[in-house]
């Protein structure tokens, strides 16, 4: 028998930021877990991406990265490059709130991870003219070792070594390195 939606999610577009504010909150808290209702509000998720208010897309995208787990029609390969858009988008601090959540893709299952890993590593070697590319190359690099971490998949340390050695910036290269050197972080 499948459980009812919580009513909750309607105020996930809410025009009111406390009520959106603490609906999201709440499905971030139920998401980390499989859910049964993912695909009662994956649709509605996947239009929010491209709304006019870019706290919705900033929401719309960790919440399909928290829906991952739960998506056994595999409806996130359809949906993804809507997704990885969002981390290009024209507000920085959504489109880092999407780089940020991205890994909980990777560590779903081979596929959803390649498919990750291959849009991850384009984005660093792209993300080279934006103004705010040590951000993002650092976002990409502790996505990276999220996924690592969590499936041990020596090809996404390999990847992202190889990823930090290109970093012409000393300063940059090394900050990257710590999320890969620290013990906190092994």
């Amino acid at each position: 028998m499948k459980t009812e939606e919580p009513d909750y999610l309607k105020n996930l577009w809410s025009e009111n930021r406390q009520l959106q504010g603490e609906a999201f909150l709440a499905v971030m808290a139920e998401v980390r877990n499989p859910v049964d209702w993912a695909y009662d509000v994956w649709d509605e998720a996947v239009e929010q991406l491209g709304h006019k208010d870019n706290h919705n897309r900033a929401i719309a995208a960790q919440l399909l990265c928290g829906l991952a787990k739960s998506d056994p029609k595999n409806r996130l390969k359809r949906d993804f490059a809507l997704l990885f858009a969002v981390t290009s988008d024209e507000r920085f601090v959504t489109a880092r709130h999407c780089l940020q959540a991205l890994w909980k893709v990777g560590v779903v299952g081979k596929g959803q991870r390649k498919m990750l890993v291959t849009a991850l590593e384009d984005w660093f070697v792209r993300c080279t003219e934006h103004k705010n590319c040590p951000l993002i190359r650092y976002d990409i690099c502790e996505s990276l070792r999220k996924v690592y971490d969590a499936t041990g998949d020596d090809t996404i340390k390999d990847l992202a070594l190889r990823l930090i050695a290109t970093e012409v910036d000393d300063k940059y290269r090394k900050k990257y390195l710590t999320l890969w050197l620290t013990k906190s972080n092994r």
